[in-house]
């Protein structure tokens, strides 16, 4: 598969409420280009993939807005929404903040984000210039050895 195509079925399965699994996603992810963390700063909107994943339904249920990236060592990885709507940080459920780095991850160096409190890695590949898969790694996360994938789009 072509990081075209990867793009258009991305594009397809979330237009069907995100439906899909965790095998397909690991081929989309093989298909798309890697990012530099330089290329990814600012906020970012997230929703998640409806893959059977045990992860899956946990980001609405806490109000997940999504990331902010505002430099390579200020990280927000849990925006989420309060009772009133309001955007906030929510570094208790994230064990505190995060940074980015580049990590290697299935062979590819690309932007990744680390959780300053917990072991837990964010990859991240490009989909177009506003839109990113990420798939979470790290202890806690993997559902039988399978990766949570979720996508975010900028600002």
């Amino acid at each position: 598969m072509d990081a075209a195509t990867a793009r258009s079925r991305i594009a397809d399965i979330r237009a069907d409420a995100g439906k899909t699994t965790i095998d397909e996603l690991d081929a989309l992810w093989a298909a798309l280009p890697t990012v530099r963390p330089e290329e990814i700063l600012g906020q970012w909107r997230g929703s998640e993939f409806v893959s059977g994943h045990r992860f899956e339904g946990y980001l609405p249920k806490i109000r997940w807005y999504g990331k902010r990236f505002t430099s390579l060592t200020e990280v927000a990885p849990l925006v989420c929404r309060d009772d009133d709507g309001d955007l906030f940080d929510d570094e208790e459920r994230a064990k505190g903040g995060a940074g980015l780095w580049t990590v290697e991850f299935r062979g590819e160096a690309t932007a990744t984000m680390v959780y300053d409190g917990q072991p837990v890695l964010d990859h991240f590949k490009r989909v177009d210039d506003d839109t990113l898969l990420g798939v979470m790694n790290g202890k806690g996360v993997l559902d039988a050895g399978r990766h949570y994938y979720f996508v975010l789009e900028r600002d």
